[in-house]
């Protein structure tokens, strides 16, 4: 048998397995999300309202959660269908203070806000 003709390269992931993926950050609360954390993909435009094929970014479930508790799909679409948009927001900043205070992988139930409760009890 010959001499293998490929030596091993610091650069090339095909000569040392799968290359490490990137770690992965919530743009939101801007912490990583580890690989059996709880997450799911936000449509900065909800698809209800035309944002189907939009941009989406993936967030901590905790973090997606907050946002849908705090806002109708409409006040989504209107005012908050950027990341930037949604950190600057006053609920959505003091949840953020909240949960940037907690491991990379927590995550708690989410109750909808009371205004958003009255809200939906008012429209049935």
């Amino acid at each position: 048998m010959g001499r293998r003709s490929r030596r091993w390269r610091d650069d090339d992931p095909t000569t040392h397995g799968p290359a490490h993926a990137a770690p992965v950050i919530c743009p939101l609360c801007e912490r990583r999300i580890p690989p059996g954390a709880r997450q799911s993909r936000h449509h900065l435009t909800p698809k209800l309202k035309g944002g189907t094929h939009g941009g989406t970014v993936r967030l901590h479930q905790i973090c997606h959660s907050a946002i849908h508790a705090r806002y109708s799909e409409a006040e989504i679409a209107r005012r908050l269908a950027d990341v930037a948009r949604l950190r600057e927001d006053p609920e959505i900043a003091r949840f953020l203070a909240w949960v940037r205070t907690k491991p990379d992988d927590f995550h708690a139930a989410t109750r909808l806000t009371r205004d958003r409760r009255e809200a939906r009890r008012q429209a049935r």
